[in-house]
């Protein structure tokens, strides 16, 4: 019975400990969801912050302050660095000649020769040919104008002509495939000399097949030059 009243007594004074717990932890509930005061800088953030603003401004004027003088220098006159290009002197035009690379008025073109006043001759180059000896037939063109002049000297308007008589015997033209222009500047008094080989063959006009040859036993024939619609005198010669 004594132990009893013992376990009794502790139970009791054990019950008003877990109350003071409870009542501590409602005391501390309210701590906990009371609001927490925000920290205001310190002066010294003030002032790390009023530098940094101030710099700012400092730069920003300073910047203007070099622009407006570069502004006012150009406007002045103030000379500025710049590249500086030397003229190649070996390009440059001299004085009275025209610049490279620029056209010079053109002469003005030659005439072309009045035909009227320009002369054709034929010869030969010997009287007389042997039985094996080939004619060189020869057509001087010369300018009979006051000035130079320009006359179309190629195979296209000349021909050699060869006669006996009435007898048609050679022309340069009978077989000539195609004739080329040539046009030549001949001064005033001046001349054009073209030779032709003349092979002692006959021609047909088309180029026809003959086989008869000249004959010699020193018969006389006329060699004609004509360049276009002009022609020359008669030169004679000789086939033995």
């Amino acid at each position: 019975m004594a132990n009893k009243g013992k376990q009794q007594s502790t139970a009791r004074s054990s019950a008003p400990a877990k109350g003071a717990a409870r009542g501590s932890s409602r005391a501390g509930a309210p701590g906990k969801s009371s609001p927490t005061k925000r920290r205001q800088p310190s002066p010294a953030v003030y002032r790390r912050r009023r530098q940094v603003v101030f710099g700012g401004l400092l730069l920003v004027i300073v910047l203007l302050v070099i622009g407006a003088v570069a502004i006012t220098g150009a406007f002045t006159g103030q000379p500025e660095p710049q590249a500086v290009t030397t003229p190649d002197t070996s390009q440059a035009p001299t004085q009275g000649s025209a610049p490279t690379g620029t056209s010079s008025p053109s002469a003005s073109p030659t005439p072309v020769c009045d035909f009227n006043l320009m002369t054709v001759t034929a010869k030969t180059d010997k009287p007389a040919y042997g039985a094996e000896e080939k004619p060189l037939l020869t057509m001087t063109i010369t300018n009979g104008n006051a000035a130079p002049c320009e006359v179309n000297v190629g195979t296209s308007q000349m021909e050699y002509l060869v006669m006996s008589g009435a007898d048609r015997i050679f022309s340069s033209k009978d077989c000539q495939t195609g004739g080329v222009d040539l046009i030549k500047t001949i001064q005033p008094g001046k001349s054009e000399t073209a030779n032709f080989p003349w092979q002692r063959n006959r021609t047909l006009e088309g180029c026809g097949a003959i086989n008869a040859k000249p004959g010699g036993g020193g018969a006389y024939y006329t060699f004609e030059a004509r360049l276009g619609n002009k022609a020359s005198p008669k030169a004679v010669f000789q086939l033995n």
